[in-house]
This record gives structure tokens, C-alpha cells and sequence, in this order.
């Protein structure tokens, strides 16, 4: 059943908005250190954020955020505009220790090479170059970081959002949970992402990326035998992920979800 929010409703709780506030503030973005990946394929800028007190001996779940086309570049910087300060919040850091991987996708390339003012989405065969790149971030990431396997999740917006279906579609034994915004996928992947955790998020008046793109994929999901969460924004455009990162249930979901928990 698909779920519909008032914007403004989310806006008027002080605690709420402090997630908006804490994202609005460069300095608080300063804990994700920015590195470089480099492969045989290419290299590919990234910011990550390290677990506070991080512990070697323990396990921690990581969270791979993909931007929107908006942030595309090689400053290593504009892809922490949007989202990633809800992870550094005090009080998110010390509920949920976890990593947080922010690559950048090089100008003029996507995640996932399919155009985003399409009515259907139809995923390529082969992964994108800064897909496969961020592939094998991640793998070089579990080996010099204790990241637990089992607790990987992928989320992203716009461009991001395509590419977080693509990710979650095209590496399902990878990922615990997925969360795409404002993205689109390919309706006949549905099946291999029918047990998987989704919370889809997109707004009703989208103007770049058409809403009905989120609602068939959660159709598609539902008529495989799935049950994924979809929140709809009225009245919100292309900006749904500001009311997104706002829900109150979405780090306490995200971070319960585990693949060796069939959850």
C-alpha cells in the first residue's frame, strides 16, 4: 500500500528539523575524510566517515550514499550536500556507529547508463565505469576496515536513486536494505529484489524524475510477492529527500536490517 506524508507536517517538529539543520552546516560534514580510489579501471574520489571510537574488534554496518547528477565532479566535495549530515549528527553517531562511504561520480558519467526523463526504465547489462569503481571501493574497504558483511546498505537520490535500484538489482546478495529517492528501475528486476528491505521515497509533483517510475517499481515488487515500504510526498517535487532523511523510523529501519537475519 503505498504511504502519503504532509511536508509541512514534518517541518513543524523541532526535533525533526534539526536533521535539516545539522545538514545545512558545512562544519559538521568536516568527520567524512576524503581519500581516493584508484584501480586499474580508473580513479574515483570518495569522503568517508570513520565510526566514532572506532574498535577494530567489533564489526560495523557501512552505508554507501550515491548523489544526484548535480554533485557529479572531481572537487571530492559537493557530494555532501544532500543526506550525509543526517549520519553525522551527535545523536546519530552514538545510536548508530557505522561507516559511510560518499564517492563522487566523475562529470558526465551516471551510476546506472540509463536517462532519467524516461516513462521505463531498462537496465543495461553491464554496470556503469563508477559503478564498478564503487564495487571495488567497497570490497577494498572490507578489507582494511572491520565492516560487517551482512549490513551493507545502499542509498541514494536522483541520479543516485537510479543508481541505488541498479546497485540493489544488479548485486543483490550485496546489500541488507536499500533506500532510493526520486530514482527509477527496471520493472523486470522486481523478482531478484522481492525479499529484499526497500523504503522508496519520491514526490508527487516531480519535475525531473516522474513519480509513476517509483510506483511501478513498487508494484512490480508487490505483484512478485514483495512487501517494500514507499513513502510519497503530495505537493513535494524533485526535493524528496529532505522530507526523507526527516522520518523518524528511517535510521532505526535501516540500521536493523541484515542479511544473515533474512530481514
Amino acid at each position: 500500500m503505498f504511504r502519503f506524508h504532509t511536508y509541512a507536517i514534518l517541518l513543524a517538529f523541532p526535533v525533526l528539523a534539526m536533521t535539516l539543520d545539522a545538514q545545512m552546516h558545512a562544519a559538521d560534514l568536516d568527520a567524512y575524510e576524503a581519500r581516493t580510489f584508484s584501480s586499474s579501471q580508473g580513479e574515483l574520489p570518495y569522503r568517508l566517515l570513520i565510526p566514532a571510537d572506532y574498535d577494530p574488534a567489533k564489526t560495523y554496518p557501512l552505508v554507501l550514499f550515491l548523489h544526484g547528477a548535480g554533485e557529479r565532479g572531481n572537487d571530492n566535495q559537493k557530494q555532501l550536500v544532500h543526506v550525509v549530515g543526517t549520519f553525522v549528527q551527535p545523536a546519530a553517531r552514538a545510536k548508530y556507529p557505522c561507516f559511510v562511504v560518499a564517492p563522487q561520480c566523475p562529470g558526465g558519467e551516471l551510476w546506472c547508463n540509463t536517462r532519467w526523463n524516461v516513462a521505463t526504465v531498462v537496465q543495461p547489462d553491464d554496470p556503469s565505469k563508477a559503478m564498478t569503481l564503487t564495487m571495488q571501493l567497497l570490497d577494498a574497504l572490507q578489507k582494511e576496515y572491520s565492516i560487517d558483511a551482512n549490513r551493507l546498505y545502499v542509498m541514494g537520490l536522483s541520479m543516485g536513486g537510479f543508481g541505488t535500484w541498479d546497485a540493489v538489482t544488479r548485486y543483490p546478495g550485496k546489500f541488507a536494505a536499500a533506500v532510493p529517492m526520486c530514482g527509477g528501475g527496471d520493472t523486470k528486476k522486481a523478482e531478484v529484489i522481492k525479499d529484499k528491505p526497500i523504503w522508496n521515497f519520491h514526490g508527487s509533483s516531480d519535475g525531473a524524475v516522474k513519480v509513476q517510475l517509483s510506483r511501478d517499481m513498487i508494484a512490480a515488487i508487490q505483484a512478485a510477492g514483495g512487501k517494500p515500504k514507499y513513502t510519497e510526498y503530495p505537493g513535494v517535487g524533485h526535493n524528496c529527500w529532505t522530507p526523507a532523511t526527516q522520518e523518524p523510523e528511517l535510521l532505526p529501519w535501516l540500521f536493523s536490517k541484515s542479511l544473515d537475519a533474512g530481514k
